[in-house]
């Protein structure tokens, strides 16, 4: 069995103590006798026989050599050390969720739903106050009146209140903008215009404008999807989304592949997000079964609650055509791949049945059933996440300067990837948590704060105009 230990005055202390709240700074430690996995978004590069020392929340050194008197030891023989995994779309509604990601080798995500309290987390995680892995933001959902809008999003219709809604934004310190499948010409074109003025980025749905009679199988939409494709989109969200509106919802491959290439000619990164879809379809199969699995219990019970309605109307669905649907959206990711589409790797964890940070292995998997590399996956919740977040390579990579986001593994991934659904330690932002810690922010994930959760999402909800008694029923 691979042995792992660690060398440190008051180490209980710290992993029964620390790991929950959050109070203890960055340890310095040493990793010896690991493989380094390493990543770049096609293939895997292994190293053996370094010593990996951690200090500041940063790799300081990568050597043969490394200080051995450093508060921190951990004996990595048999073990595989890699950086940490990157969910690049999540819905967080309280603090808790975060240990849920942690435990499951989750060291970054990208919130896609942005309320007051995701900047101030996220503030709080960078400082150590609080235990969770790196956040980033979008701001709340800009959308329109139609078929897909939401309550929680913010309704813009005019150019000049889509103009509003993006400075109010960039005033409370979002810098990306999150744009919806409703959006109306001119307040999408607008959107646009104010981001670009103040140095903001957009990402999301492809925004079809007003949808007519008839749209899409008889009429083409307002939007057409190629007119997005120069506008630069940070990520284009969910492959489904990219079939109904690019294709306009027709199941031909050959299709498909042309529009590959054309998102692959104007640079264009995708998110797949095939777990969002995959569990709609596994409620489907087991009749609504799959919505008391263990998982769910990560998932917050507000969600739960306000997703009843959705989970008993997939429970009825047509299995064949929800498989039939499920099949080409995992073909279609396989000829953006194929094509040269850079793909990240995101599950839409917090909403309908996605649970937080199992849900991302979950992803992974699918990746790989649709064609994908096990090597080429890890590259997309890695190397391919660093490159379009921070438009560098170093998510892939085990190397002095980098952050400390790193997960140990008692299998090699590329041949196991049920290895990353159980780390045996993570280190997010130079903070280690060993499985026993792990397994005790997993339990905290499981009992969220309520109060905390309603008061956040009441903040969001008003900071948008939104009555949140529309929501909560209060």
């Amino acid at each position: 069995m691979p042995r792992i230990y660690f060398v440190v005055f008051a180490f209980a202390a710290l992993m029964l103590g620390g790991a929950l709240t959050g109070q203890v700074q960055a340890q310095p430690i040493v990793v010896s006798g690991a493989e380094i996995l390493e990543f770049d978004g096609t293939s895997v590069t292994r190293r053996t026989g370094e010593a990996i020392w951690i200090d500041g929340g940063r790799i300081i050194e990568a050597a043969a050599d490394a200080d051995p008197s450093l508060h921190t030891r951990i004996d990595g023989r048999g073990l595989y050390l890699m950086r940490g995994l990157t969910d690049m779309h999540v819905h967080v509604w309280d603090q808790a969720e975060l240990g849920a990601y942690l435990a499951h080798g989750v060291t970054q995500v990208r919130n896609l739903s942005g309320m007051p309290f995701h900047l101030r987390l996220a503030q709080e995680i960078e400082s150590g106050a609080v235990v969770g892995p790196r956040l980033v933001t979008s701001g709340p959902i800009l959308n329109s009146t139609g078929a897909n809008f939401q309550i929680i999003h913010e309704r813009v219709e005019t150019a000049d209140e889509a103009r509003a809604a993006v400075r109010r934004h960039h005033a409370a310190g979002f810098r990306t903008v999150k744009v919806y499948s409703n959006l109306s010409r001119e307040a999408y074109e607008a959107i646009g215009d104010e981001a670009r003025e103040l140095g903001m980025e957009i990402m999301g749905h492809s925004p079809e404008g007003r949808r007519g009679p008839g749209v899409p199988a008889q009429a083409p939409f307002d939007i057409t999807f190629e007119e997005l494709l120069d506008d630069g989109f940070v990520t284009f969200e969910h492959v489904e989304t990219i079939a109904w509106h690019g294709l306009r919802n027709r199941r031909d491959l050959d299709a498909m592949r042309a529009l590959a290439a054309r998102l692959a000619a104007s640079k264009s990164v995708v998110d797949p997000t095939l777990v969002a879809f995959y569990n709609l379809l596994r409620v489907a199969e087991t009749k609504g079964e799959f919505v008391n699995g263990p998982d769910m219990q990560l998932l917050n019970p507000l969600v739960v609650t306000q997703e009843a309605p959705n989970y008993a109307r997939w429970a009825a669905e047509d299995v064949e055509a929800a498989r039939a649907d499920f099949a080409f959206y995992q073909a279609a990711t396989l000829a953006l791949h194929q094509a040269g589409v850079r793909l990240v790797a995101g599950s839409d964890s917090g909403i309908f049945a996605n649970a937080p940070g199992v849900s991302l292995i979950d992803e992974l998997d699918l990746m790989v059933a649709a064609g994908l590399t096990p090597a080429e996956a890890l590259g997309a919740a890695t190397a391919n996440a660093a490159l379009t977040l921070e438009a560098d390579d170093s998510g892939g990579l085990v190397r002095p300067g980098v952050r400390a986001d790193l997960i140990l593994l008692d299998a090699d991934p590329t041949k196991d990837m049920s290895a990353l659904r159980r780390p045996v330690a993570v280190i997010a932002a130079g903070q280690l948590q060993d499985r026993g810690a792990l397994d005790a922010l997993l339990d905290a994930a499981r009992a969220p704060d309520m109060t905390r959760t309603i008061t956040n999402l009441v903040e969001g909800l008003k900071a948008q105009g939104v009555d949140p008694s529309a929501v909560l029923g209060q």
